[in-house]
């Protein structure tokens, strides 16, 4: 991580306790942006459980979890059904006017609002969120542009490594590391 990075993380961090809605993009930050075909034409997508892990804890301590994608639903669809989020919005050619229509119909309003992407779709929505946060695998341009980076990849780690962050600054990991957590993350 850059020095520069590390110092945004530290001013950042603490502002995060504000955060009610986390918008996530799928390939190249749930997954690692590759696609598998299947001979039958499926696309199969690798996600990784410890995300699923602390999609769980922010939905626990209650904040919503949205996934905004330009890519089609398919097995993206059944991963949100089994960590029960709600709002899935797939085949999205502008993710600004989703995520707005989005934040108006839950109430939440831009200072509660943190979005992480990976390329260039994803910069259309960044006057419109708070954090504006990026996977370590974005082009060094969106780096530059980005409120921050995270040290994870897509696919490995990434939205474990920002649900953490969040909920540090909710005061609320500390205990998850003391007394663990009963429940599953498929």
């Amino acid at each position: 991580m850059s020095i520069l990075n590390a110092i945004k993380w530290r001013l950042v961090i603490p502002k995060l306790s504000r955060i009610k809605l986390l918008v996530l993009d799928v390939d190249g930050v749930l997954t690692d942006g590759g696609l598998f075909y299947t001979p039958n034409g499926d696309v199969i997508k690798r996600f990784d459980v410890k995300d699923g892990l602390g999609i769980k804890l922010l939905q626990e301590s209650g904040i919503e979890v949205a996934f905004l994608s330009g890519g089609l639903g398919g097995s993206t669809e059944l991963r949100a059904s089994h960590l029960k989020i709600k709002k899935c919005f797939f085949n999205v050619k502008d993710k600004s006017s989703t995520l707005r229509e989005l934040q108006q119909e839950l109430g939440i309003s831009k200072e509660n609002t943190c979005y992480v992407g990976d390329d260039l779709n994803d910069l259309v929505v960044k006057s419109f969120v708070k954090f504006f946060i990026v996977s370590n695998n974005a082009p060094i341009e969106l780096k530059r542009l980005a409120t921050c980076t995270l040290k994870n990849s897509g696919g490995y780690g990434a939205i474990r490594e920002i649900s953490d962050k969040i909920l540090q600054s909710k005061n609320l990991l500390d205990n998850y590391y003391k007394v663990g957590w009963i429940n599953n993350n498929i």
